[in-house]
């Protein structure tokens, strides 16, 4: 079994991210390829010490990058978006922006 910091790679901290956090009660993961639904429920409530409602994850290509005649690819990358129960506390984990 992979440890909850395998799982969790880091949050995901942009203008939607922030934004879906304060208004849908809901955190935003770049989370490992491999790892399911219920492995990321079970790390971010053993991580942060909350209850997890649902797991949404999308999963993403990696783009083509060019530097002149030589070409190569971004690595393929999944995020997760997981909803919190109600009545629980949000974790701050972007403070300093």
């Amino acid at each position: 079994m992979k440890s909850a910091y395998q799982v969790l790679r880091r949050p995901v901290i942009t203008e939607k991210g922030l934004g879906v956090k304060e208004t849908e009660a809901t955190l935003v993961f770049e989370v490992s390829l491999k790892a399911t639904k219920t492995e990321i429920k079970q790390a971010v409530q053993s991580i942060f010490k909350v209850k997890v409602d649902s797991v949404r994850t999308a999963t993403f290509e990696g783009k083509e990058r060019r530097r002149g005649k030589f070409t190569g690819y971004r690595p393929d990358w999944k995020k997760a978006y997981v909803r919190l129960k109600a009545g629980e506390k949000m974790p701050e984990y972007a403070e300093n922006l």
